[in-house]
């Protein structure tokens, strides 16, 4: 059996259980994490575990859980932090602040890459494509490799639900048309990664999730 092009472990981190990635392309073993929120220890053992060589870092969006201590992670590994959209400034501007909130360790960072829709990102040989998914955050934007079909969705979708919208500058009809005309595009056949909680399929989240699901949105 051939090996897959794309290899991913899923490090929850934070109190609030937030799904880092570890992503990595198995024919260079060059990787990148995706939401690296915190609990650095944990990340750099995953890292260590499975042999990768981590050369950036990639975000979804600029809530403290995804990517309070990207910065610091950053800074210890020397790689670039690519993402989220700018239009996210205003959450990594406060992470000092939402730190002491929640409990969380955070620092203000300034990405090396701001992404936009149409963007794409490496990692080893991968190619990533960015979408551009506003509606949880104003900047969140979400990460799809065409051939492994699989989707790095942030907290835009969950197994059995959808981002929260009642941040500042969230939008929950934002959030709807970004999952019908980003996301559902991508096919059915696409697994995601979410921000939170298992991994599941577009496919069964259209047939059976209570706010995008097919029959949810028909209504």
């Amino acid at each position: 059996m051939s090996t897959p092009p794309l290899r991913a472990a899923i490090v929850p981190v934070t109190p609030l259980q937030q799904n880092c990635s570890l992503i990595w392309c198995t024919r260079t073993m060059r990787g990148a994490f995706v939401d690296p929120g915190g609990d650095l220890p944990k990340l750099k053992a995953a890292m260590a575990e499975h042999g990768v060589t981590v050369e950036k870092i990639i975000l979804t969006h600029g809530h403290i859980d995804h990517c309070g201590e990207a910065g610091v992670l950053a800074a210890s590994l020397e790689v670039p932090i690519e993402g989220p959209h700018q239009a996210d400034r205003f959450w990594i501007a406060r992470l000092d602040e939402d730190g002491r909130q929640w409990g969380i360790a955070g620092q203000v960072f300034e990405p090396d890459r701001w992404l936009n829709e149409g963007d794409q990102v490496t990692v080893g040989d991968l190619t990533l494509d960015v979408y551009h998914t506003p509606g949880h955050t104003p900047g969140h934007v979400i990460f799809h490799h065409r051939e492994s079909k699989l989707a790095l969705v942030g907290d835009v979708l969950f197994a059995g639900s959808i981002g929260r919208t009642d941040f500042p500058m969230s939008d929950h009809a934002a959030l709807i048309d970004a999952i019908v005309t980003k996301l559902w595009p991508l096919g059915n056949d696409t697994a995601f990664i979410p921000g939170h909680g298992p991994p599941s399929t577009f496919a069964r989240e259209r047939q059976s999730n209570p706010f995008v699901g097919d029959t949810a949105l028909a209504g």
